[in-house]
């Protein structure tokens, strides 16, 4: 049997070189801001989850916001110094958010999965910080325009598009700069950087297997290393070389699966194939 496919038209911070000042012994004022809502969102603090609203703002750590299935949200950070995009099944938490004595920024942020977009001028201080911890490991930035993904295992796929983002886990750092992209597997160091290819493209086929006299099939694709796969609006992990295989369905006459693709940088695109 063979499927078709329809396109449907999506280092810690490496610590700088400079000593990182400590932060003031103040109450700190720090909050990102949501500007922009699509579909299902949640604003989530310690003391309740509730529908999110334009204007609701993550101040403290633990808050955080997670989007839905066909789902987006946007949010400026406090200094005006950027914006971070989530697309569909993300959840992200405040991890710290300081001032330093010389009004330095520190912005570094969990997301367990999904995908984020940041697009950031240069720090005036050059003690500023803006940091995304995943399962997997830590990226870290002083300015630029990169996405990040996470799959439900906790792999972690960054692509830069200016600026530079350093990856950190297990004690390495891989440098990922303008042009780049790489991967990381929980437990493993950070992947060699390679040249970016932003590629939302998929290679599938259906697998058909007999269990007890019954029809089943799984579908066995494989993407971009660094990309995120949902099949039918559930997200799949993929290995090192980008392939995934999805749990077995009973064959049924027309069957359709539909099929999502997306980049770090927030590329997206639609499949529907069909098992004939």
């Amino acid at each position: 049997m063979k499927s078709i496919l329809f396109p449907c038209i999506f280092s810690t911070l490496l610590t700088p070189t400079i000593a990182t000042a400590q932060p003031v012994n103040v109450r700190v004022e720090r909050w990102l801001a949501i500007q922009q809502i699509s579909g299902t969102v949640n604003y989530n603090r310690a003391s309740a989850t509730r529908t999110a609203r334009v204007g609701d703002r993550l101040e403290t750590v633990g808050d955080g916001v997670t989007t839905g299935t066909r789902s987006a949200a946007s949010l400026l950070f406090d200094t005006g110094v950027g914006v971070l995009n989530m697309l569909e099944n993300t959840n992200l938490r405040v991890r710290r958010m300081d001032r330093t004595a010389d009004d330095g920024r520190i912005t570094h942020l969990d997301v367990t999965r999904g995908q984020v977009r940041l697009k950031l001028r240069r720090f005036t201080s050059p003690n500023s910080e803006v940091e995304i911890r995943t399962p997997a490991g830590i990226s870290g930035v002083r300015g630029t325009d990169f996405g990040v993904v996470v799959q439900p295992d906790g792999k972690t796929g960054v692509a830069t598009l200016e600026g530079a983002v350093m990856t950190s886990a297990q004690g390495s750092e891989v440098s990922v700069p303008a042009g780049f992209q790489n991967f990381t597997i929980p437990g493993e160091p950070p992947s060699a950087a390679v040249p970016l290819r932003d590629d939302p493209s998929l290679k599938a086929n259906f697998v058909k297997t007999i269990d007890r006299g019954l029809r089943k099939v799984q579908l066995v694709g494989q993407v971009d290393p660094v990309n995120v796969v949902t099949v039918d609006g559930q997200p799949q992990s993929t290995d090192r070389n980008g392939q995934f295989t999805t749990a077995e369905v009973f064959a049924r006459s027309f069957l359709r699966i539909n099929v999502t693709v997306t980049t770090p940088l927030g590329k997206t695109q639609s499949y529907e194939l069909a098992l004939r």
